[in-house]
């Protein structure tokens, strides 16, 4: 059988892995420079932290795992559902106690699965929050990078297996936070050279939209559906907004909020008339209005869009909501958040709010390597290497190599003593920049050939200055 990895996920060769790396220390330096702590947690979570924290769309995604390896082999028929009974060829009219045909597949995961991977970071840290209370100090700032997994269908720009940059601020309402995660957004994408547009809208707004329609107890589905209107258009939005229940005569009042236009602040003025009857609607405007404000102040150079449309599928959000596209590739969302008023109520500790928000480290790449945004540096491993002529050459190079690499100067040296052209053409396919070259004529003067390989021009250096020329 030829070797092959599941759909979804993908390997990632030593360039690759050379360029992901300074992505993801590019991020981690400007969240450390905000004093975020370092943190991880398990890949697999109990499957109770999992399910139910994601709305029905986000449970189908979740990968559940079997108990055990021959966990199988010690199930009764009395502990599966009618269906798959039949599939297997069992006949479910002869168990009792079967669980009924329109048993769910949660219900069968529970039975024969305790654990799930992680579907994000953000259930995860609430998790860990609970259950580490007594030892974190309060408001805690912490930033996490791991890969994460969803079942959903692979295709360009979703994949199954990925990597998210999340950043968090827990135990705190201020809208600083907000701010903050602002300017994080700004230093991030301005260091990795991508242009973007930072979209913001409030949970608190749409629900504010919600009752104005008249329509309160739908918030879900209307919020479901007005998220998908950049990608199905207004009529598709309207079409499964009157399927899920909503009257013509209300979707004709949701639609002019949809399409208000102007600045921010001009946004909100004319949403503040149109849902001025809730007061939730109007505490989200509100917040908005102070978080612009700031923006505004601290003269942020991002382009800022408040997106009424922006929903953020997620069940947990409860306030501001974030989403960043990139100008000039097209991918979708590489960056998105939100507050969460009570993501830790869930595990038994009320009344914590939070905040984050995730970068895509998985888009990311891709918009940088179509826009071929990476620089030199970020393509090269090892930046020296030392040609092989054996004998008291090859100990004279040995020597110098351990001097390099003293000096932080990663470099390496041919294995073996074979001929000079092979050892070039090694050199070139591995992109290395420098060639050293210490043969006999080298060793009698105490110095080294240096070959720039970009260039082709070369140098006499003595072999105690090595480091100094190549830093």
């Amino acid at each position: 059988m030829k070797p092959s990895i599941p759909k979804g996920t993908r390997d990632f060769s030593p360039v690759e892995m050379i360029r992901r790396n300074y992505m993801f220390d590019t991020i981690k330096t400007v969240f450390r420079e905000h004093g975020f702590l370092p943190l991880e947690t398990p890949a697999m979570e109990n499957l109770s932290t999992l399910l139910g924290k994601y709305g029905d769309e986000g449970d189908k995604l979740l990968f559940k795992i079997l108990n055990s390896g021959d966990f199988t082999d010690k199930l009764k028929p009395e502990d599966l559902p009618a269906p798959l009974l039949e599939k297997i060829g069992l006949n479910p009219l002869q168990h009792a106690g079967i669980l009924t045909s329109t048993a769910t597949s949660n219900t069968l995961a529970t039975k024969i699965c305790e654990k799930g991977l992680r579907y994000d970071l953000t259930v995860p840290f609430a998790r860990y929050v609970v259950q580490h209370q007594s030892e974190i100090t309060f408001p805690f700032r912490r930033y996490q990078v791991q890969p994460v997994w969803r079942a959903d269908r692979p295709q360009k720009g979703r994949y199954r297996e990925f990597y998210q940059c999340d950043v968090d601020i827990i135990g705190s309402r201020s809208l600083l936070n907000e701010v903050e995660l602002v300017q994080i957004v700004e230093k991030v994408f301005g260091k990795l050279g991508i242009n973007v547009t930072l979209k913001l809208n409030n949970r608190k707004i749409l629900a504010g939209i919600a009752e104005s329609i008249g329509y309160a107890e739908k918030m879900m589905d209307i919020t479901i559906a007005i998220d998908k209107l950049e990608k199905i258009g207004m009529e598709a939005v309207k079409e499964e907004l009157l399927s899920k229940g909503i009257s013509e005569e209300a979707f004709g009042k949701l639609r002019p909020i949809l399409e208000l236009d102007g600045t921010n602040q001009e946004k909100l003025v004319k949403l503040r008339s149109a849902i001025s009857a809730s007061e939730t609607g109007l505490k989200g405007i509100e917040e908005m209005e102070t978080i612009f404000g700031y923006t505004e102040a601290l003269a942020t150079g991002l382009d800022i869009e408040l997106d009424l449309s922006l929903a953020r599928g997620l069940n947990y959000y409860t306030g501001a909501i974030f989403e960043v596209k990139a100008k000039d590739f097209a991918i979708g969302s590489i960056c998105g958040g939100g507050r969460y008023d009570d993501l830790t109520g869930i595990f038994g500790m009320p009344d914590t709010s939070g905040v984050g928000i995730s970068f895509g480290a998985d888009r990311i790449y891709d918009v940088m390597l179509g826009l071929n945004l990476f620089p030199e540096e970020a393509t090269i491993a090892t930046r020296a290497i030392f040609l092989n002529f054996g004998g008291a050459e090859e100990l004279a190079a040995f020597k110098a190599l351990t001097e390099l690499r003293a000096n932080g100067i990663a470099s390496e040296i041919y294995p073996e003593a074979a001929k000079m052209k092979k050892q070039m053409d090694y050199a070139n396919k591995r992109g290395i920049p420098y060639v050293i070259i210490i043969g006999s004529n080298e060793l009698e003067t105490g110095t080294a050939t240096l070959k720039n390989m970009s260039t082709g021009e070369q140098s006499s250096v003595a072999i105690s200055q090595l480091a100094e020329k190549l830093k």
